[in-house]
C-alpha cells in the first residue's frame, strides 16, 4: 500500500448576506438536471458527440450542474435543537471536466465533482471549497492542472458573486 499526503487549499468568504439569499444566488447559475434521466441519457450516450450534448443540456450558465444537495443543517436541528445551524453541501461539477482530468490524472475522478459547503456561524455566513488544483497537484499533468485551474475559477467566481459584496 502507497500512502501519499495531499495539501489541499481551501477557499473561504464569509458573508453577511443572509443565508437563503447566498444559496438562491450560488445555485441560480449551476444547472439542476433530473438525475435519474440525466444518467439514463449518459448511458445512452454512443458516441463522445453525444455525451456533449447530454451534458451541456443539463449545465447551467456557470458551466456546472447540481449532482445532490446535503442538508447538514436538517440533521443538527433534530432532537431539540430547532435554531440549530443552517448548513448546506452542494456537490456540483461538470463530467466533461472530470473526464479532461481524469484522462491524464485518474485520482480526479475521486474528488469530482466537488463540494462546496455553506454555513452559518456567528461572524456571518461561511462558503468554502476545497481546490481541485490543490487536490490534483502531486500527480497531475499540465493538462489536467489547467482544467483544474478553470473549474477552480469557476467556483471561486459563483462563491464571490453569491457573498456579494460583504465577502471577506
Amino acid at each position: 500500500m502507497t500512502t501519499t499526503e495531499v495539501c489541499v487549499r481551501r477557499f473561504t468568504l464569509v458573508s453577511s448576506r443572509p443565508f437563503e439569499e447566498i444559496v438562491r444566488t450560488l445555485t441560480s447559475s449551476i444547472g439542476k438536471p433530473e438525475m435519474t434521466a440525466f444518467r439514463r441519457a449518459l448511458v445512452a450516450a454512443e458516441s463522445f458527440a453525444e455525451l456533449e450534448a447530454v451534458v451541456r443540456g443539463a449545465v447551467g450558465s456557470s458551466d456546472l450542474m447540481e449532482f445532490v444537495r446535503f442538508d447538514a443543517g436538517e440533521v443538527l436541528r433534530k432532537g431539540g435543537h430547532e435554531r440549530g445551524p443552517e448548513m448546506l453541501r452542494l456537490v456540483v461539477g461538470n463530467p466533461l471536466m472530470m473526464r479532461a482530468m481524469a484522462e491524464t490524472a485518474p485520482e480526479a475522478a475521486a474528488y469530482a465533482p466537488v463540494t462546496i459547503l455553506i454555513d452559518g456561524r456567528a461572524d456571518g455566513v461561511h462558503l468554502s471549497y476545497d481546490s481541485m488544483e490543490s487536490l490534483i497537484a502531486s500527480s497531475a499533468s499540465p493538462a489536467a492542472i489547467r482544467v483544474a485551474q478553470d473549474l477552480d475559477a469557476k467556483i471561486e467566481a459563483l462563491l464571490e458573486s453569491a457573498a456579494g459584496d460583504s465577502a471577506g
